[in-house]
């Protein structure tokens, strides 16, 4: 039997990204946006699938938009990666994350809930629900402090994720997914920021890189090896959360170091500190344990920062 998800977000980063998995392993793959018939999906045109998937038009925060999808496409597996994705633009609509990511998420555990089918659910978790964490990595059971709106609707959307798993016995997971990057990331993601301004620069332009706090360091890895992560959490036999990260930690100085040496030229004199990019709170070190997924899912990520910035560099 051919199996059937429905990937609502499909035309961000990872949605593209696990749409072109799942079709590869031979499934239906519905993708959902608030308006499907205007929305140009330019990350599956990008990868050459846009033809291959149908389209429903959904909105997360409303729960008969997601019952009555839900119940027309009957899928097998549901992955919801939809809401609002930047940390940095939550501090400025912060009702508005809250919503797309915490009512979103409710509203499809809650229409899973109604329609009593069997049903495997994945929730886009986030490693920005840890906080500040120190030296040591975080796993599964490191304590959420979040710092930021986003953060706190991510924590809220993994305790519903919990909540609905343990008193209804829903196949219900969170991969609680550290930076994870590609080339289909929008210009507002800092390390696409770093990249096109680097590649620019190479070619001719004469402008600066503005930048915030450069000294924060992040746990990067390549998008692609992720959402294996998302599909192998719906193949097991129980329903658990997961740390999916490198479990190596880079500065944001280190990724700009790399960004522009791999277009032959020194950052230093090209780089300039913006004290108007700061951000209210931020994390001054992101680092995953990502032990757990090797041992249950078989998952292991490949590619490091380096390895990632060189592949973005040579996309862009």
């Amino acid at each position: 039997m051919m199996k059937k998800a429905l990937i609502c977000g499909v035309s961000g980063q990872d949605g593209a990204y696990l749409a072109k998995l799942l079709l590869e392993k031979g499934y239906t793959v519905v993708g959902t946006s608030r308006d499907a018939q205007v929305s140009p999906f330019r990350n599956l045109l990008r990868l050459g699938i846009r033809e291959k998937i149908k389209y429903e038009s959904l909105v997360p925060t409303d729960f008969r938009s997601v019952l009555q999808v839900i119940s027309k496409t009957q899928p097998d597996e549901i992955y919801n990666l939809a809401g609002q994705t930047s940390v940095g633009l939550s501090f400025n609509q912060p009702v508005e994350t809250l919503e797309s990511i915490a009512t979103g998420t409710l509203n499809f555990l809650e229409a899973i809930r109604f329609i009593n089918a069997p049903i495997k659910f994945y929730n886009a978790g986030s490693s920005e629900c840890f906080g500040d964490i120190g030296d040591r990595p975080a796993d599964e059971q490191t304590p959420f402090r979040p710092r930021s709106p986003y953060a706190v609707a991510k924590a809220t959307a993994f305790w519903q994720v919990a909540n609905y798993r343990e008193a209804y016995n829903i196949f219900a997971c969170s991969g609680i997914l550290f930076n994870h990057e590609s080339p289909l990331r929008p210009q507002r993601f800092v390390t696409q920021k770093i990249v096109s301004a680097a590649s620019r620069i190479a070619n001719g332009s004469k402008e600066k890189l503005h930048l915030g706090n450069i000294s924060i360091k992040r746990d990067w890895g390549w998008a692609p090896e992720y959402v294996e992560a998302m599909y192998l959490m719906l193949q097991q036999d129980q329903p658990d959360d997961y740390v999916v990260a490198t479990g190596q930690s880079y500065s944001l100085e280190d990724l700009v170091a790399r960004a522009f040496s791999c277009v032959g030229l020194n950052w230093k004199d090209l780089v300039v500190t913006d004290s108007s990019l700061l951000r209210p709170t931020d994390l001054a070190v992101s680092q995953g344990n990502p032990i757990k997924a090797k041992e249950q899912l078989g998952w292991e990520a490949k590619y490091k920062m380096p390895d990632v910035i060189k592949m973005m560099v040579e996309a862009y």
